[in-house]
Formats: structure tokens, sequence, C-alpha cells
């Protein structure tokens, strides 16, 4: 004789997915993921150059994806943590928007429709596949730039060493 189908178990209601403590969150992810979160970027604008009364202040370079870079020679050195981009000359009223767009047009950053924290797991992951390729791209131009540097210095040797 059939036994009867238990019941189905009662679907538990849909959480709230949204990050409750988002910094307590942010401290478990992976370094290059915490870019993604606009605070992250913004902790590296501590010797930023350009603050109040400016169009690139340390909010509106982080909101358009820059982390700052400075060096000895360059201070406003900026870099996109998603294309790689690097960008330095900064005046008071350039947009970082409109700037990154003017040189890195591209950028599929710049076309997130939304906060990334409200990025699907699908849809982050397709992201961050996009912006692995960047940094494999720029690797390997890296690369290239200094073997072709490193060749040319060993030509040298070899032509003073043959005259």
């Amino acid at each position: 004789m059939p036994r009867p189908v238990p019941a189905a178990p009662a679907r538990r209601p849909r959480q709230d997915l949204k990050m409750k403590r988002p910094a307590a969150v942010a401290a478990l992810l992976p370094v290059e993921w915490r870019l993604y979160l606009s605070e992250t970027r913004l902790a590296t604008y501590r010797s930023w150059p350009f603050t109040e009364d400016c169009a690139c202040t340390p909010e509106r370079m982080a909101a358009a994806g820059f982390i700052h870079c400075p060096s000895e020679n360059g201070p406003d050195v900026v870099q996109c943590f998603f294309c790689f981009k690097e960008l330095e000359g900064w005046e008071p009223e350039d947009d970082p928007v409109d700037e990154h767009r003017k040189h890195s047009s591209g950028c599929a950053f710049l076309s997130l429709r939304k906060n990334p924290v409200d990025l699907t797991l699908q849809e982050f992951l397709k992201l961050d596949k996009e912006r692995m390729r960047n940094m494999i791209k720029k690797q390997i131009s890296q690369k290239v730039t200094a073997f072709k540097e490193e060749s040319e210095h060993a030509r040298r040797d070899i032509e003073k060493l043959v005259s």
C-alpha cells in the first residue's frame, strides 16, 4: 500500500541579503574584492593634494573607481582598481568620472548600473573575471616592456664587445 507523501517543508522567508556590518564582512574578503567598496578606495587618499572646493575630491575620485598610488615624483597618481588605467597631472577642476571615461572608455566599472554590493554572485563573478583579464593584460604589457628594455640593453652590450 502506498504511503502518503510527506508535506513539503514550509519555505523560509527570503532573508535580506544586504550586509548588516559591511566593515566586518569586508575584512573577510580578498584585498582585490575589497576595492569594489568605495570606502576601501577612499582610505587610500590620506595624502591626496586636492580636497574641498575641488572637483576631484577624494570621495569623487574613489566613487569613479580610483585608488591613490602616490610616488615621490607623482603625488597625484591614481589607478582604476578595475581597468588599471593610471592617471596623473590632476587639476582642481578635473572631473574624475569624465577623465576616467576620456582615458578608458571601455572600463566596465564605469558602466555599472548598480552598487557593487547589490550585484548577484553571478554578476559579481562575471564582472571580476573582466577585472582579472584587465590585470593580466596590464602585467603582460609591463613584462613585454621590461623584456624590450633588457633586450635593447643586451644588444648595446654585445655591440660594444664586437666593436
